[in-house]
C-alpha cells in the first residue's frame, strides 16, 4: 500500500565542516538499586546550521534523554559520556553557568507538555518577558513590548487579551504556541521541539508544525523535531534519524527513508501509518511485540525478536551503524534492498 505522508521534497540545506550541533559516542545511564538503566548508547549525530533534523522512533527509545543530556537538564541519578559540542563548544561537562550561557538564548527546546512547563502562577506575559530580562538584558518595559510582538508572530488571537492571562486559561493548541514564542524569543541558532504535537487534535497538530516551518524560515535557525509518529516528521524534516533501544538504527534524507527504508524497523513504523484510501473498517496494522526494557541486556540487534528477517547472526552479533550510500545509514545485518 502506498503511504499517505507527503515528504518534503526541497533538498537538505546542507552539512557544512561546522555543524550547528555535534554529538559523538553519547552515552545516558540512570543509576537505580537493581542495576543501572541504559537510556541512550553510543549515539553520533550532526545538525547543520538550518537544518531540519527528524528523530523518530517509539517511546522509551530514548530520544527525550538524548537531548536533555545535551541541554544539561538530567536527573541527579543520571550519567553521561562521550561529547556534545554546539557552536564548537563542549556542552556535557559544562557547568549551568557556562549552559546557561546558550540555554534559553542561542539553544532552547520547547517540552512536550506546556501545561508542566509553564509556571502555574505567573501571567503568560511575565513568562514570556522573563526571558529577555535574563537573557538578553532587556528592561521589563522594552521585554513585554518584545513578548506581545512575539504572541503575534506566532499567531496567538487576541494576543494583547492572552498575555494577562494564566496558563491553565488557555487551550492547549494555544499553550504550545505560547512555548513556541517562548523558545523564539532570543532568536535561537536551534530549537529543539520534543514531540510539540502530543495530545492535540490532528487539525491543531497541523496548524503547530505549519507554524514550526513557518518560523524556522522566518527566524533562520535549525530545528530538531523529535516524534514518535513519522507522519508528524514527513512533511518538515530535511533528514530523519529512527532510533530504536536507545541507538541509531537507520539515517537519511526523508524522501529516500520514507519511500525506501533499509531497517525493517523504519518499514514497520511507515507499514502503521493510517491510510486515507483502502477499505473503511479495514483493522489498523501494528507492531508486533514489544521494545526491550531499558535496563535489558541485548548481545545481538535490540529488533531481533520483533524482525520478520532476523537470523541466528541477528540475535548474537549487534549490527554497526554503516554507510550504505550519500548522506544514509543503517544498522542492520539484513537490510532492505533500496
Amino acid at each position: 500500500m502506498t503511504p499517505t505522508f507527503s515528504p518534503t521534497s526541497s533538498p537538505a540545506f546542507g552539512t557544512p565542516s561546522s555543524p550547528i550541533l555535534s554529538m559523538r559516542s553519547l552515552s545516558v545511564s540512570f543509576a537505580r538499586r537493581e542495576a543501572d538503566i541504559r537510556a541512550v548508547q553510543q549515539v553520533s549525530l550532526d545538525v547543520a546550521p538550518r537544518e531540519c533534523v527528524g528523530l523518530v522512533g517509539e517511546s522509551g527509545s530514548g530520544k527525550t534523554q538524548l537531548f536533555m543530556a545535551a541541554m544539561g537538564l538530567l536527573p541527579s541519578n543520571a550519567t553521561s559520556s562521550g561529547s556534545v559540542r554546539f557552536e564548537g563548544e563542549e556542552l556535557l561537562a559544562a557547568d549551568a553557568r557556562r549552559l546557561n550561557r546558550f540555554r534559553g538564548s542561542k539553544l532552547t527546546m520547547i517540552f512536550q507538555d506546556p501545561m508542566t512547563s509553564l509556571t502555574p502562577h505567573l501571567q503568560i506575559g511575565t513568562q514570556l518577558a522573563e526571558v529577555l530580562v535574563c537573557h538578553a538584558d532587556q528592561s521589563w518595559s522594552e521585554a513585554r513590548k518584545a513578548a506581545r510582538h512575539m504572541l503575534d508572530r506566532v499567531r496567538v488571537p487576541e494576543a494583547i487579551r492572552r498575555f494577562d492571562q494564566y496558563p491553565h486559561e488557555l487551550s492547549g493548541g494555544l499553550r504550545q504556541r505560547v512555548m513556541i514564542a517562548m523558545s523564539l524569543l532570543c532568536e535561537p541558532r536551534l530549537v529543539i521541539a520534543d514531540e510539540p504535537t502530543t495530545a492535540l487534535d490532528v487539525t491543531i497538530q497541523a496548524e503547530i508544525i505549519e507554524l514550526l516551518r513557518a518560523m524556522r524560515s522566518e527566524v533562520g535557525m535549525a530545528l530538531v523535531l523529535i516524534s514518535h509518529d513519522l507522519a508528524v516528521v514527513a512533511g518538515l524534516a530535511d533528514r530523519i534519524l529512527v532510533m530504536y533501544a536507545g541507538r541509531i538504527v537507520e539515517s537519511g534524507a526523508t524522501a529516500e527513508l520514507l519511500w525506501h527504508p533499509r531497517h525493517p524497523y523504519t518499514a514497520e513504523l511507515i507499514n502503521c501509518i493510517p491510510r486515507l484510501s483502502g477499505p473503511r473498517l479495514e483493522r489498523l496494522p501494528t507492531l508486533a511485540g514489544q521494545p526491550p526494557q531499558p535496563g535489558d541486556s541485548i548481545e545481538g540487534c535490540a529488533f531481533a525478536p520483533r524482525c520478520p528477517r532476523a537470523a541466528d547472526r541477528c540475535r548474537s552479533e549487534r549490527p554497526p551503524l554503516q554507510d550504505i550510500s550519500r548522506g544514509a545509514q543503517v544498522a542492520c545485518h539484513f537490510p532492505l534492498s533500496a
